[in-house]
């Protein structure tokens, strides 16, 4: 059985002016309030699936090779994309993808893989009698 490949940013867009056209970039640097460059919306970041990613899509910062409903299942979770790490806070009201607020801001790129983060392991409790 093999492992299936990681996801991956497919691409990067941002919206300096408001009502007009987009503009693709290779790479980014995702900042606290958003990808440097582009005009600050309602979240810092929207992710939407290559599965709904079309022409006359909601303006969407990142496109990601995920399904839908693997990308609806990452809210709440930690990612990491090349340096940054964000947070994943929901679905915006009447478009697809969710909403992200970044956590650690960084350098990004087009294929980057895209990982959970995973809390760090809690401490265990000593164990009674333990070091005697």
């Amino acid at each position: 059985m093999s492992t299936p490949p990681p996801a991956r940013i497919a691409e990067i867009r941002i919206y300096p002016v408001k009502d007009s056209p987009g503009q693709s970039l290779e790479s980014a640097e995702i900042e606290a309030e958003g990808l440097a460059g582009d005009r600050r919306k309602k979240s810092p970041l929207h992710l939407v699936s290559v599965e709904d990613d079309v022409a006359t899509h909601p303006r969407a910062n990142l496109v990601v090779d995920v399904s839908t409903e693997e990308l609806a299942g990452t809210t709440g979770q930690r990612l990491r994309l090349g340096d940054a790490e964000i947070v994943v806070t929901g679905p915006p009201s009447g478009c697809p993808g969710v909403y992200a607020t970044v956590a650690v801001a960084g350098a990004i790129r087009v294929g980057d893989a895209i990982g959970v983060v995973l809390p760090p392991a809690e401490t265990a409790a000593p164990t009674p009698g333990a070091g005697r």
